[in-house]
């Protein structure tokens, strides 16, 4: 599953490639994952506003007698006829840009997988469509659209974001549900203008020795 993604590093960047007129302080993590704060972007030409929000939608995971045990982090979107998304996917209101510099799927072996990155040649920002609210749990919440994958990426997972041309923001942002449809369905981007890059870091980081390993 897409997982992982890096933000662009610089909120002056990603203000004015989104068109945020005055970009709040915000801590741009290096690398978000399922359940970790990130920055969404909402609203439309003139009034769009950069937020911190979780990404993941809460999902109660209940015991064997109905009990809330916990919440589940649900952060991809691939079934928009789900309860979860079908009453949010028609309302703009619900819409969001994700900024992203690249994406990441796991490679190699369980146990062992390590990161292959994705980016965009002529796209060094870009956006993951992506529907957000407020929770009662977590505060703002996100989660982001997948589409089956081009060749580049399918090797490693059949599914990867819907990624947005900066033409296609408002139509996203403020479009109708066919809109929504139209974006999910049609061709991935292209393998072409993809740049992969296959690195030795395991997919799942393990916390260094404070004190260094015991001889």
């Amino acid at each position: 599953m897409c997982n992982l993604y890096e933000a662009p590093q610089s909120i002056a960047d990603m203000a004015a490639h989104f068109g945020v007129a005055d970009p709040p302080k915000l801590d741009i993590p290096h690398e978000t994952k399922r359940g970790e704060p990130g920055i969404i972007v909402r609203g439309s030409v003139g009034q769009r506003v950069m937020l911190p929000a979780t990404w993941g939608f809460p999902r109660p995971q209940k015991d064997g007698a109905g009990g809330l045990l916990h919440h589940e982090p649900v952060n991809l979107i691939a079934d928009l006829t789900n309860p979860m998304w079908r009453t949010m996917a028609p309302d703009p209101r619900y819409r969001c840009l994700i900024p992203v510099a690249a994406f990441a799927q796991p490679d190699g072996k369980r146990g062992s997988m390590t990161r292959t990155w994705f980016k965009a040649k002529d796209w060094p920002i870009f956006a993951w469509a992506g529907f957000c609210r407020k929770s009662e749990e977590w505060g703002p919440v996100y989660g982001a659209m997948t589409t089956d994958s081009n060749s580049a990426v399918a090797p490693l997972n059949p599914r990867m974001p819907v990624m947005l041309a900066p033409d296609e923001y408002d139509q996203w942002l403020e479009g109708s549900i066919d809109d929504v449809i139209e974006f999910q369905f049609r061709p991935p981007f292209p393998a072409d203008r993809m740049e992969v890059e296959r690195t030795k870091d395991l997919w799942v980081q393990r916390p260094r020795a404070r004190y260094g390993a015991l001889l």
